[in-house]
């Protein structure tokens, strides 16, 4: 990177604090601290907001949030105050007439869980669809309407700093080194991408994004930690919500889900059914060429595929409230799904010789089924902040394609030739996990754990070509089972603390990984042996109510899995084929990142620079293989090369970037977030590989310096009668590749929403890529081949969404509160 854009970037860093981090000093202040907890389950409730207000006149003179703990510190001026503690969807607490002379630590404040009452549905307030934290960003889905009726794909693609190309692949700051997790644990499922197009776009609750996580996450992910948190009932007595979908392209779901809680247990439920088609399309032009650099001949292939997919999900959890201090927690969730996806291809092939054109057909079945249960005791010691968790869980996935692939040539009708390809993926995974937190004085924190993850995947790959009876005959070179056995054991431990308005945390986690990977057909058994130290460190300074600044550094691991080491993991071309690499080693990424934190008034932006280096970062290449395809057509022969889609590992990948995330809310009935990311990224390695018939061996070198851009904005206005219209529009800028370029896509989603009934149901109308322009596009330059691609996951979608939401009130009275609990005196 020249060091003129380094200076750029550090110039738009101080223009950001400057224009927000000034503050007039005010006379002698002192400092209130104190811990805000959930009433019933005495649980500390971070992000809650404290707000001291005059007296007199009830103007807010101070304020701010908890942290993870509960905890809240706020300098204001000697005086008599009003103070108000407020958490979405709890009762606000306010305690008026309040002296303060000196610095005072006030102790407790609980809050009640408590809904305003109309015609028994459930008002809560609103909250912002993004909430910006110095640490991560929360994107709330509920305010998300153009996602209505659709999957965790499409809530995944309106998230600040994440995108989703057309294979359903998720990508973090442009970067798809990430770790996904569900409800905080690691999704399980045997293909990610898949799993999230089967999980119902109102079944999810929030997304949390985390570029740089600490030592207490797992070290997977060289980019950061996306945590998809899924809905659970939070209102004593009994609610819930019924949404139905119908939509153009076929989509018909309903979900449904409830809850009944009282002060000894919480049983959530929920059940979900979805018929839908998500029908995408594609294209392939492809100039082989002389060593001359002229084009020898020309394949142009145009593809049209329909995803069918008929699935039901399940999900029961049980909170059982032992006690005041001990939690035991219950979930299990499952999920099936069956679906076909006809692929019609068509190969227009323009020779020197011939032309002709090549008609393929895969007509592809999947059942896919996920069960999960997990489990957890939660123990709470006196003080605040002082708990241990235990928990572990465990899932089985099932994910099994089957094709019949045909295969002809126009003008040859009769002269079918048929391919048969399998491929059967089971996977087992159990977690156990114990998580110790220590508070050390009053603002210093000790934490201590140990993970285990135990993970198995049994891959079953078989082609077979159809002989000239029909009979179905194994090709060797295309079939094995691949048995990958993961052992990960973990330890971490970290401690944080605050010195006046310098807050820091240092942690340190040691995984050792124990990977055998074994290809059983052709007896290749392998196994990999590595322990690695990854240090975290985080540094976080308050300037002032508006301003904070905050430095952090983690180590990340990517490991390589399942398509990636499978060499047999996808024929869906005999020209084009996709294949695992099983030598392939993890990667591991050195991430720094700064950010500034700035709020004023009605406007909040997060200000980041951040820098990842990589060694032995893994990406795909494409190249021939060395085999040919022979056609005979009017008695001339052709001989098409084949192409080879795998991935290797490289020498470095560094990558340097600028973000911006702001909310504002220029009037009470517009609101708007926006997320502008720059990256440029320099990539260094060679490329090595031998051709099969000839033994020729080729070293190229992909050396590649790509910069890119890509950006976001999020509408919702609120219209006369109360009517909601929401925009959001992506674009992605082109994009150097290590053998090419991407090129620049701009999309949007619109969507429009209407409370009625009495406000007890909601009416949406959303359209998913309204200019129908969402693909992925791809040039690759090579000296043997010049190939440009289009891919469209999903063409444009339509659909409308009907959501009925019911409630009923609590059966019992609540207790009579007690002195200390109404703010005061109780220690911590």
């Amino acid at each position: 990177m020249k060091k003129s854009n380094v200076i750029i970037f550090a110039f738009f860093l101080f223009i950001s604090s400057f224009i927000f981090g000034q503050n007039n000093p005010n006379a002698k202040k002192i400092k209130i601290s104190g811990i805000i907890l959930e009433k019933s389950t005495r649980q500390p409730l971070e992000y809650a907001t404290i707000t001291f207000l005059n007296d007199q006149n009830l103007k807010a003179v101070g304020g701010g949030i908890t942290n993870t703990k509960g905890e809240f510190e706020v300098e204001i001026v000697p005086g008599i105050y009003t103070i108000k503690a407020e958490f979405i969807s709890f009762k606000t607490t306010e305690i008026k007439n309040q002296k303060f002379t000196e610095t005072t630590n006030f102790g407790i404040i609980t809050l009640d869980e408590g809904t305003t009452q109309l015609n028994e549905v459930v008002v809560q307030a609103e909250k912002s669809s993004v909430e910006i934290k110095l640490d991560k960003k929360v994107y709330n889905v509920g305010q998300d309407m153009t996602a209505k009726g659709g999957t965790a794909s499409d809530v995944l693609n309106n998230v600040p700093s994440v995108s989703v190309d057309a294979d359903g692949n998720v990508s973090l700051r442009g970067n798809d080194n990430i770790k996904i997790l569900i409800d905080g644990r690691p999704s399980n499922s045997v293909n990610i991408a898949s799993a999230l197009q089967t999980i119902a776009s109102d079944a999810v609750d929030k997304i949390e994004v985390i570029t740089n996580p600490s030592a207490r996450y797992d070290a997977e992910g060289g980019a950061g930690i996306i945590n998809i948190v899924l809905k659970k009932g939070k209102n004593n007595g009994l609610n819930g919500t019924i949404i139905a979908t119908v939509g153009d392209p076929k989509n018909y779901t309903i979900n449904t889900s409830a809850n009944y809680k009282n002060e000894f247990m919480n049983l959530i439920g929920g059940f979900g059914y979805a018929d839908r088609n998500s029908p995408g399309k594609g294209l392939t032009d492809t100039d082989f060429l002389n060593p001359d650099g002229t084009i020898n001949k020309t394949i142009n292939e145009r593809s049209k595929r329909n995803r069918l997919q008929n699935g039901i999900n399940y999900n029961l959890g049980l909170d059982l409230y032992l006690d005041k201090t001990l939690t035991w927690s219950n979930n299990f969730n499952y999920r099936s799904n069956d679906g076909k996806s006809p692929d019609y291809v068509t190969i227009y092939n323009n020779l020197p010789t011939e032309s002709y054109i090549q008609n393929r057909f895969n007509d592809q079945f999947n059942v896919s089924e996920d069960l999960d249960f997990s489990t957890n005791f939660t123990k709470k010691f006196k003080k605040a902040g002082h708990q241990l968790v235990i928990s572990s869980s465990y899932n089985r996935s099932i994910d099994n394609d089957s094709s019949i692939i045909s295969d002809y040539i126009t003008g040859f009708e009769s002269n079918i030739t048929s391919q048969s390809s399998k491929n059967f993926q089971t996977q087992s995974k159990t977690i156990a996990q114990i998580d110790y937190v220590l508070p050390l004085g009053k603002v210093s924190q000790f934490e201590i754990g140990y993970k285990g993850d135990f993970n198995e995947l049994l891959t079953d790959f078989y082609v077979a070509i159809a002989n000239s009876n029909g009979e179905y005959i194994n090709n060797p070179l295309l079939t094995n089972q691949l048995n990958y056995k993961e052992k990960i054991n973990a330890f971490y431990t970290q401690y944080g603390s605050k010195y006046n308005k310098l807050s820091y945390q240092f942690g340190l986690r040691l995984e050792d990984s124990n990977i055998d990977i074994n290809l059983l057909t052709t007896q290749d058994f392998r196994n990999k042996k590595y322990y690695n130290f990854f240090p975290s460190a985080f540094l976080t300074y308050e300037v002032n109510e508006a301003t904070s600044y905050s430095l952090n550094y983690s180590r990340r691991i990517n490991r390589p899995r399942n398509r990636f080491i499978n060499p047999f993991a996808g024929y869906s071309s005999n020209i084009n084929l996709f294949q695992g690499n099983p030598d392939i080693d993890p990667a591991f990424t050195d991430a720094l990142n700064f950010s500034i934190l700035s709020k004023i008034k009605k406007f909040t932006l997060t200000s980041s620079i951040y820098y990842n280096f990589t060694k032995n970062p893994f990406q795909f290449i494409r190249r021939k293989n060395g085999d040919t395809v022979t056609t005979v057509i009017n008695g001339q022969t052709t001989v098409t090369d084949v192409l080879l889609s795998t991935p290797i590992n490289l020498y470095t990948d560094q990558r340097l970037g600028l973000e911006f995330t702001f909310n504002f809310s220029p009037f009470k009935w517009w609101k708007l977030n926006s997320n502008f990311n720059f990256f440029q990224s320099k990539i260094s390695g060679n490329n090595t590989y031998t051709l099969l018939q000839t033994n020729e061996t080729i070293t190229e070198n992909l050396d590649k310096s790509a910069f890119s851009w890509f950006t976001k904005l999020n509408s919702k206005i609120t219209l006369p009668y109360k009517i909601d219209w929401q925009t959001i529009i992506n674009y992605n800028a082109p994009q150097n590749t290590a053998q090419g370029k991407s090129i620049g896509v701009l999309f949007a989603n619109i969507a429009f929403s209407k409370d009625i009934l009495k406000d007890k149901a909601t009416l949406s109308l959303n359209v998913s890529d309204i200019f129908n322009s969402s693909k992925m596009i791809r040039q690759f330059n090579l000296t043997t081949l010049n190939s440009y691609s289009e891919m469209q996951r999903r063409v444009r979608q339509v659909n409308l969404t009907f959501t009925y939401r019911f409630n009923k009130q609590k059966n019992e009275k609540e207790k009579q509160k007690r002195p200390q609990e109404n703010g005061g005196g109780e220690e911590f």
